[in-house]
């Protein structure tokens, strides 16, 4: 394989090496493309433009495979905490028992918020959208935690970040409670990450019982949204990051990008659109029937993936969960019936089976979130929860790497150079 590229422009021919990855994948450097010839490269939506080396994240849409630090997701939904792997991709190495056990007590030290934080949380109004109140906390946590805004040693870093994941399950919860008029709880510095997020969400008056199976299946969805590659909320987190903007400052930008429903908003697309199908009541053959006519704008919410070609690796660990999950709490609900409906269709059908249209990751998450009692307004919530640890990670690797600021280039295609024409003469 060469180990460089030649391009020819002008009847000059310019040289540019070849990178390649630990894991195989190639890229051209063309860092001095622009310098050495004036052209730049049009790339909408960056779908072939590399931004950056990177060592959290390995993914192959071919093979259907996710690493984290070079661990695969299967392994690690199976047999990790969340917390482990927050460790892992924060610090590149799987946690030794006293580096978890004091890795965990950090987060138990530091889970609790300030009362401005509550006051903050109780002057939105309840028909907020609880991402619009973690975004805007996210974004002025710094003014109550000085230490999660301006970072530039190691030790501030290991600070900032432990105060983010240790009290984000609060913000998060709190937006939930809110939404609903429910007092806001207390955190419980004695409960795991999982089972204190739990609880936040959930106990009323009375103590909660909160059932292992719940617990490991929302390890495992955590997890398997905690980080992947270069997706809009991480390239969003990078760029804001990249500018030197603070710690918090950049998360609540992933949050921002999150929020979009081509990005975390797809797993309450599903939701909505099984809902919208029971409401209908035409059947669901009738509506399969109609996302299959190409001349139809109705589309299947949850199914394929614009990374995977073939499967979606997480999606496989989830149904799972989600099977058991459905079992284990003998739930009963016509949109969920529907949903098993439509994955069992999906999954035989020719037509969804020769393009690779299999349930995704999304699909299966809204109906566990469902199943659990979460609302549909929290699902994106959840998904923040879980990437969080990756953004943090990402951030972290840019700000190390001190790469130059993000500033993408364009190709100008409106008006030519005019002149001004006054008022009366338009």
């Amino acid at each position: 394989m060469s180990d460089s590229v030649k391009i020819s422009y002008k009847e000059k021919e310019f040289t540019y090496p070849v990178i390649e990855g630990t894991m195989g994948d190639i890229a051209v450097d063309i860092s001095t493309l622009r310098s050495d010839t004036g052209l730049i490269t049009l790339d909408e939506g960056f779908k072939n433009t590399g931004s950056t080396e990177s060592s959290v994240t390995f993914l192959d849409g071919d093979k259907g495979q996710l690493l984290y630090r070079g661990y695969s997701i299967d392994e690690l939904a199976e047999n990790a905490t969340f917390t482990e792997v927050m460790y892992l991709l924060l610090y590149g190495e799987l946690p030794t028992a006293s580096q978890l056990d004091s890795f965990n007590k950090e987060l138990q030290e530091n889970c609790t918020v300030n009362q401005g934080v509550k006051d903050m949380v109780n002057a939105f109004p309840t028909t907020a959208h609880p991402m619009s109140m973690v975004g805007a906390i996210s974004f002025t946590l710094s003014s109550f935690y000085p230490e999660v805004g301006e970072v530039k040693t190691p030790e501030e870093f290991d600070k900032a970040a432990m105060i983010l994941l240790a009290k984000f399950p609060a913000l998060c919860a709190m937006a939930y409670r809110r939404t609903n008029s429910l007092p806001i709880n207390l955190a419980d510095p004695s409960l795991d990450y999982v089972s204190n997020f739990y609880q936040l969400m959930f106990k009323n008056d009375q103590n909660i019982e909160i059932s292992p199976s719940i617990v490991s299946a929302l390890n495992k969805l955590l997890i398997l949204h905690a980080d992947h590659e270069q997706n809009c909320s991480a390239a969003t987190v990078r760029v804001v990051g990249s500018s030197q903007a603070g710690l918090s400052a950049s998360i609540a930008a992933g949050v921002a990008a999150l929020w979009g429903p081509l990005h975390g908003g797809a797993n309450q697309a599903v939701i909505e659109m099984l809902e919208d199908i029971k409401k209908d009541g035409s059947g669901l053959q009738f509506w399969v029937d109609k996302a299959k006519d190409k001349t139809h704008a109705f589309r299947l919410m949850g199914f394929g993936h614009r990374v995977y070609k073939n499967f979606d690796p997480r999606a496989k660990i989830i149904k799972q969960a989600t099977d058991e999950v459905l079992a284990q709490l003998g739930i009963k609900d016509d949109v969920l019936d529907l949903a098993k409906g439509l994955e069992e269709v999906a999954l035989q059908d020719e037509y969804f089976v020769k393009r690779n249209l299999y349930p995704n990751v999304d699909f299966y998450s809204g109906i566990i979130y469902r199943a659990l009692g979460i609302p549909k307004e929290m699902f994106t919530v959840m998904f923040a929860l879980g990437r969080l640890p990756g953004w943090i990670a990402q951030w972290k690797e840019l700000r190390i790497d001190k790469q130059a600021i993000g500033r993408p280039r364009q190709v100008y295609i409106g008006a030519k150079t005019r002149s001004y024409v006054s008022l009366d003469k338009r």
